[in-house]
């Protein structure tokens, strides 16, 4: 099993400085999330030769490995003109993947709730074209259900990911999105098991359960707003159950890819990231 920490909160650091933090934090492994200056988001790859060179010699100063590379292209857009874009920075991203050494992308089924049969058929005419891509450049890919997305929910999220018929292309559980996941409850063992073969990644951060007993957990405005409201947390400071979580994961014999991805504390990212890796390790390492 690889801990690897999300650097979001890292990074409006130098390349180097922030794969360095990450070193001295502790972590052996980085998940490489989303940043202006190489991978933007829903925009083409700014990663030329050089900066891939400067990732590549930093990683190897370190001894940091890449466990991920996680794009956000809107590959599922209902819109042609986007898909194909988005087509188009993936295969990109994935040749840049390929540069760095790292086996495994991650990303978000993306496109639109309110139009999801359009935009399910946007994604499998992406994957279509991607698939082959992926094949060639011998990537793994692991999916997630996230809110605001066509595919929002847990067990229609595996199912598709299972439809897709190829065993190395897995499903990402989002423990942040727990409570979006299903129908408020946050059952998490049940979809943990529900994915059972094809949970080959994981996403830790804490989170409140948005609906709450009263319904009224949060109050948003205008009344009936669509949006979909979540934090990613230390672990303790919201309401996942983390023995079911973590319990789960052992009782599956888990090892994939456990990623921290607390966003919420950038004025602490370093103390954050500390404490999360201690304590994953403690419970699915130790």
């Amino acid at each position: 099993m690889k801990i690897a920490l999300d650097p979001y909160m890292l990074r409006h650091l130098p390349m180097r400085e922030m794969v360095r933090t990450v070193a001295d934090i502790g972590y052996d492994h980085i998940e490489l999330s989303p940043r202006a200056d190489f991978m933007p988001f829903f925009l083409h790859p700014r990663a030329d030769d050089d900066k891939v060179a400067e990732l590549k010699g930093v990683l190897a100063e370190t001894g940091v490995r890449l466990a991920s590379v996680l794009p956000l292209y809107k590959w599922s857009s209902p819109d042609e003109a986007e898909r194909q874009a988005a087509v188009r920075y993936w295969t990109r991203m994935i040749e840049v993947t390929a540069e760095l050494g790292c086996p495994l992308m991650n990303s978000e089924f993306n496109g639109r709730p309110e139009k999801a049969a359009e935009s399910e058929a946007a994604f499998w005419r992406s994957m279509e074209e991607l698939l082959p891509v992926f094949e060639r450049e011998g990537i793994a890919l692991n999916l997630e259900a996230h809110p605001d997305d066509f595919c929002e929910l847990n067990d229609p999220a595996v199912d598709l990911v299972r439809a897709i018929n190829k065993p190395w292309v897995n499903y990402l559980y989002c423990a942040p999105h727990t409570f979006h996941l299903s129908d408020g409850a946050g059952d998490i063992a049940g979809m943990l098991r529900y994915a059972g073969d094809k949970l080959q990644h994981v996403h830790i951060a804490d989170t409140f359960n948005h609906k709450g007993s009263s319904g009224l957990r949060y109050i948003l405005n205008p009344p009936g707003t669509p949006a979909r409201i979540h934090q990613h947390l230390d672990i303790g400071q919201g309401e996942v159950d983390w023995d079911a979580f973590f319990g789960t994961l052992r009782e599956l014999g888990f090892d994939g890819v456990a990623t921290v991805c607390v966003f919420a504390w950038e004025e602490r990212a370093v103390a954050s990231s500390t404490f999360m890796l201690e304590r994953v390790t403690k419970e699915l390492a130790a």
